[in-house]
């Protein structure tokens, strides 16, 4: 993550839908989409929320049975060890890079297991003290979800990875807006910079718009990380399937990222390769103004600028006016 690519995670999260052969399937259709990494979810149900917890204003919109609770629908999206450690070998063979965002300090222990050295903390856990101690236990490389969150609460998260073990330099902090799908008056991405700014450390973003610009901002800005969520049809019921992104759609994302890459360019100010061809042609040259006989002196009457730039740069022009011209010049012949 220490070179200019910005890092691209198709964010899988639950869109199996709590069966393996959809996550799966979601592993073979990111290998197409541009993206660098997929991104699952695991939790424990029974660790992360209470019986009868109320849905989210979003979860209502996006499930067509919205009268079960939160911790009824989350169940139905976890996805058991067995099938986790099946998912993980299937992704090794098929040689995509996979990692989690882990809820629990449980779900925790059981990834690490496999040696994936990039965790993802997700935005709801910023505040969790016992959680935040034992991600920085691991001083892995750590993903930083930030949605909901204010600058103390930022501070304090960071710091508690710091204090656990995990260098700073492993750390990056994603700006983020959790509301699904968010608001683009809401988005705020210049808080991205005061993040970096403040913190020191790496950022990036993670979107949850339904616009195809918002990712592109943040690259500009100096995202090094963008994560958006993946799906192979946003028809399936779930909770996230409409405000993810489909294979054609997350392609689509995926090269803008890389054309916004190539826009910015680096910070050096040179000719570029294409327009080098242009310079002696849109530049100028020294001419003669008129006619102009041995013997006589080079003035700004009898001289002049004009393309193209194949003769004596203008930029010489000083070091000519005042000189004795060493032979006849017709009108409109470079001077050389």
């Amino acid at each position: 993550m220490k070179n200019n690519k910005t890092i691209i995670i198709a964010e899988a999260g639950v869109n199996h839908n709590g069966k393996l052969s959809l996550a799966k399937k979601l592993v073979d259709e990111v290998k197409n989409v541009g993206a660098d990494f997929i991104k699952f979810q695991f939790f424990k149900t029974e660790n992360i929320i209470l019986k009868k917890t109320k849905l989210t204003q979003y979860q209502k919109k996006n499930i067509s049975n919205n009268n079960i609770d939160q911790y009824k629908l989350l169940k139905k999206l976890e996805l058991s060890e067995s099938k986790i450690s099946e998912l993980i070998n299937y992704a090794n063979k098929k040689k995509i890079k996979i990692f989690f965002s882990v809820f629990d300090i449980e779900s925790i222990n059981f990834i690490k297991s496999f040696k994936i050295n990039l965790f993802k903390i997700p935005s709801g856990e910023i505040n969790n003290l016992p959680y935040l101690t034992a991600m920085g236990k691991l001083k892995s490389k750590l993903i930083l979800s930030t949605g909901m969150a204010n600058i103390e609460e930022i501070d304090l998260a960071i710091k508690t990875l710091i204090k656990s073990g995990t260098p700073k330099k492993n750390i990056i902090v994603m700006h983020c807006n959790t509301e699904y799908p968010s608001p683009i008056e809401d988005i705020n991405m210049r808080s991205m910079l005061t993040i970096k700014n403040k913190f020191k450390v790496e950022i990036g973003y993670s979107d949850h718009s339904n616009s195809d610009e918002v990712p592109i901002v943040a690259v500009s800005l100096g995202a090094k990380v963008i994560e958006k969520h993946f799906t192979i049809s946003k028809k399936l019921n779930g909770p996230d399937h409409k405000t993810s992104l489909d294979p054609k759609q997350f392609k689509k994302m995926a090269q803008n990222i890389r054309n916004t890459e190539s826009i910015l360019g680096s910070y050096l100010k040179k000719p570029s390769k294409s327009e080098l061809k242009n310079i002696k042609i849109v530049r100028k040259s020294i001419v003669a103004l008129k006619d102009i006989k041995k013997g006589e002196v080079f003035s700004s009457s009898n001289l002049t600028v004009k393309r193209p730039g194949t003769g004596i740069s203008p930029i010489y022009w000083d070091r000519y006016i005042g000189k004795v011209s060493r032979k006849n010049f017709k009108k409109d012949s470079l001077i050389n």
